[in-house]
């Protein structure tokens, strides 16, 4: 059973549908563990510097999750895509 519910903002449902397929399939695994456990070993999460409340997870090996807590028990997917998109933060 989770412990946190994720909740897509409006960022991460545009980013997410420029994934390819595979990729989405790989993001809603790790999804499913973030909401288990934010900080599980293969999330590879932490928190992004310079940022007050911004964390990010690792889906693969260049895709990454942007993410925020929001209150006891929800997880705000903020971002998600190529590595490269941690410059935005």
């Amino acid at each position: 059973m989770a412990n946190y519910t994720a909740v897509p903002s409006k960022t991460f449902e545009r980013e997410f549908e420029k994934l390819s397929k595979t990729d989405q399939d790989k993001v809603w695994e790790k999804i499913t563990l973030l909401e288990e456990d934010p900080f599980y070993p293969s999330l590879r999460s932490k928190k992004i510097k310079g940022t007050p409340d911004h964390f990010e997870s690792s889906v693969n090996m260049d895709i990454r999750l942007i993410w925020r807590y929001e209150g006891d028990k929800i997880i705000v997917m903020i971002d998600v895509g190529h590595h490269d998109i941690l410059k935005k933060y």
